[in-house]
C-alpha cells in the first residue's frame, strides 16, 4: 500500500513514569487509503487517543514515521506541524469545544481566521459546512440555544469548513443518546461517502464502529487480528 494516504511505519510511543518507561504504542504499523472510515476500538489504555493525536500531528512519536499525503511529520518542527495541521486535520471529540460567546457560524470560522481568505470567502465556505451538516437555518443560534445534537454538528462543521485531508473523531457519540448518535454517525458516513473524506474515529461502542468501513482493535498498543495490514 505505498500510495496509502496515511503510512504508520514502525511507530513506537513512550513516556517516563517516575523511573519507570511506560510504552503507549509499540512498533505500530497502519496504511490508510484516500476514502477510507476507520474505526479505531480498544480497552481504556490501549493507545486509541495517543494514535489519533500523532496522526494530527498533536503529539510526537518516540520511534518510526508517519506521513499523510507523503508529508514526514516526525520531521517537522512544532511551528511546520500547526500550519499543516491547519490546512490538513479536522478534529471531532467527544465535547464539543464550541466558544459560548460565538454562534455556531462564528464557531465555525475560527479555523478559517488562520487562512487568508477574504470574508466573503470565509463566510461562503461557513454557508456551505453548515449545509452539508443541516444546521443552514442555525447559523445565528449561540451553543446555548442548540441541542447536543446540533452542537456536535457544528462541531464537525468547524472540522470541514477547511476541507481538511484528514478527519479524526476521538468519540463523537460519547455524549450523545443513541437515537441522536446514529444521526452523527450517518453524518460522518455521508461525509466519507458523498464528500470523500478520509475519517479515523476512536470509539468503545461496537455499534458505532459498524458505521466505518473498517475495524481496527489496539490492545497495549499493537493492532491485533492483523488489522490493518
Amino acid at each position: 500500500m505505498g500510495d496509502a494516504l496515511v503510512d504508520v511505519r514502525d511507530l513506537s510511543k513512550s513516556y517516563e513514569k517516575g523511573n519507570e518507561r511506560v510504552e503507549v504504542l509499540h512498533r505500530l504499523n497502519l496504511q490508510i487509503p484516500a476514502g477510507d472510515f476507520v474505526a479505531l476500538m480498544g480497552p481504556s489504555g490501549s493507545g486509541k487517543t495517543t494514535l489519533l493525536n500523532m496522526l494530527g500531528g498533536l503529539d510526537s512519536p518516540t520511534g518510526g514515521s508517519i506521513s499523510v499525503g507523503g508529508e514526514a511529520l516526525e520531521q517537522m518542527s512544532s511551528g511546520q506541524l500547526a500550519r499543516w495541521r491547519s490546512r490538513h486535520v479536522g478534529f471531532v471529540f467527544q465535547f464539543y469545544n464550541l466558544l459560548p460567546v460565538l454562534t455556531a457560524a462564528r464557531n465555525i470560522e475560527v479555523p478559517l481566521l488562520l487562512t487568508h481568505l477574504g470574508k466573503a470567502e470565509r463566510k461562503r465556505h461557513v454557508a456551505t459546512a453548515l449545509e452539508i451538516v443541516g444546521l443552514a437555518d442555525r447559523a445565528r443560534h449561540y451553543p446555548r440555544e442548540l441541542s447536543g445534537g446540533q452542537e456536535q454538528r457544528v462541531a464537525i462543521a468547524r472540522a470541514i469548513v477547511s476541507d481538511p485531508t484528514l478527519l479524526l473523531c476521538d468519540e463523537p457519540t460519547g455524549d450523545l443518546d443513541r437515537r441522536t448518535a446514529e444521526e452523527i454517525l450517518r453524518l460522518l458516513q455521508a461525509l466519507n461517502r458523498d464528500h470523500g473524506k478520509t475519517i479515523v474515529m476512536v470509539t468503545h461502542d461496537p455499534q458505532a464502529a459498524s458505521y466505518a468501513l473498517r475495524i481496527l482493535q489496539l490492545d497495549k498498543g499493537t493492532l491485533i487480528d492483523g488489522a490493518g495490514q
